[in-house]
């Protein structure tokens, strides 16, 4: 399939177009089918947070092609009515590969416990709430021995992706195989790009150019809601900062991990500021814009920038700059819209190189590669990597807020929670951050504000 995405889809709408696909037989035809530790040779799925992702990461598991069998086996939420909303179309879909009778539906704060305890060595759970319970979730699953795919962001705050990377270490140790939702990294046009960088077709990468800027909407007062800690976690997933990291790292975590790939290195520094619409009337904590300057060890740059604003220009691409001449590295829905051009003009009729065009979606090909690591019993841990792209994007957002440089070094000493109970969270626990009388949750001001 041409992945240019002509027709402007969204990714639910790609992820329910590119769930029915069928990759080549090749690909994994060859794998042993008795590597695996099931005595059934059958990959059992726990869905963790039945969700958009959620649904969407189990089509894409049960469409890898050739991979001997695979079902979904329990599903685990908050509410009966989100099992029941993802399991009736996926088992419309997939029939008697859903097999998620009443008794493996688990609900409650302590759900994921039951979910990941019907697994056995080798199957997957997947974690796919929105990332402030993550690392709980990650954490146990790993610590029985659980396979774990994880969606981003992997935690909302430096505390808890410090975490997740004990959690990455574990894993490493006791042969857990982890897959971490920055699907782009799986493209084979990116790849290809990579490899050119890598050669020195490019030049010295002196500059990277990451920009999502599309339209979005606010938060209005939620009255009561607001203070419970329940309703927080639905109407908070994108603004409120201790539920889903916010909604700048929502959406740019990918290509700010496309950076430090483009680099093959973490930055040492960031500085960046941000703002409100000036009629804006959210009460959530985002801003409506972010301008980031990161700094690598050589210098170069990478410029990264979130804006939600209607009417106004929208971008969702990757660009980068050598010495020698620049190159498109993503583009609109983490498309594989890749070419080298002959200099620095970025246009249609200066492409001097292009690669075969990626054959599926970059969901599809992560876990192609998850299921046949599991096959194969092949080492696969994503999740140091994973992490210290999202420190890399925790880096930008508190430079934002706090209006000052931030450093990898700062980031790799915080411990910073906005929420330090989540153990021991409960539909009675009390809420990390309340509204004030109009309904306005906190704003980052510089000056008054702390997320290091």
């Amino acid at each position: 399939m041409n992945w240019h995405n002509p027709l402007g889809l969204n990714r639910r709408q790609f992820l329910k177009q590119s769930g029915k696909l069928t990759a080549s037989a090749a690909l994994l035809s060859s794998l042993p089918r008795n590597v695996f530790a099931a005595e059934d040779n059958t990959i059992r799925l726990a869905l963790i947070g039945c969700g958009g992702r959620g649904a969407g990461a189990v089509r894409n598991a049960l469409s890898v092609p050739d991979s001997g069998p695979v079902k979904l086996w329990s599903m685990a939420d908050l509410y009966q009515s989100k099992i029941d909303e993802r399991r009736k179309p996926l088992k419309d879909e997939f029939g008697d590969r859903i097999d998620v009778p009443k008794e493996r539906q688990f609900l409650g704060f302590e759900a994921y416990k039951e979910a990941v305890d019907s697994l056995r060595p080798g199957d997957v759970a997947l974690c796919t709430t929105r990332c402030y319970i993550r690392p709980v979730h990650v954490e146990y699953a790993v610590k029985k021995g659980i396979n774990v795919f994880m969606e981003k962001p992997f935690a909302a705050d430096p505390g808890g992706q410090h975490r997740m990377l004990r959690t990455a270490r574990l894993a490493e140790k006791n042969g857990v195989k982890i897959a971490a939702g920055l699907q782009c990294r799986h493209s084979p046009a990116r790849h290809a790009l990579i490899e050119r960088i890598r050669n020195g077709d490019m030049g010295k990468i002196l500059l990277i150019r990451a920009n999502r800027l599309g339209g979005g909407g606010w938060l209005s007062p939620q009255g009561e809601r607001a203070f419970k800690l329940a309703e927080q976690l639905k109407f908070g997933r994108i603004h409120l900062l201790w539920v889903g990291s916010g909604h700048m790292i929502d959406n740019l975590i990918h290509q700010i991990d496309e950076c430090c790939w483009i680099k093959d290195a973490w930055p040492v520094s960031c500085v960046a500021m941000g703002g409100r619409d000036p009629l804006s009337t959210d009460c959530g904590q985002n801003l409506d814009v972010y301008s980031m300057e990161y700094t690598f060890a050589d210098g170069a740059k990478a410029l990264c920038g979130f804006r939600r604003q209607n009417k106004a220009r929208s971008e969702f691409a990757t660009f980068v700059h050598g010495t020698d001449r620049a190159a498109q590295f993503s583009g609109q829905t983490h498309a594989a819209t890749v070419h080298l051009y002959n200099d620095q003009r970025i246009s249609r009729d200066n492409i001097a190189w292009t690669p075969r065009d990626d054959q599926y979606s970059p969901w599809q090909y992560e876990w192609n590669a998850f299921i046949a690591s599991i096959r194969r019993d092949r080492h696969h841990n994503e999740a140091e990597r994973a992490v210290y792209a999202d420190l890399t994007s925790l880096m930008g957002r508190a430079a934002t807020h706090i209006g000052q440089e931030v450093t990898w070094d700062e980031m790799m000493k915080s411990r910073f929670q906005f929420c330090d109970y989540l153990d021991d969270l409960d539909f009675g626990s009390p809420v990390p951050v309340e509204p004030d009388e109009s309904g306005q949750f906190p704003i980052p001001r510089p000056g008054s504000w702390t997320e290091l």
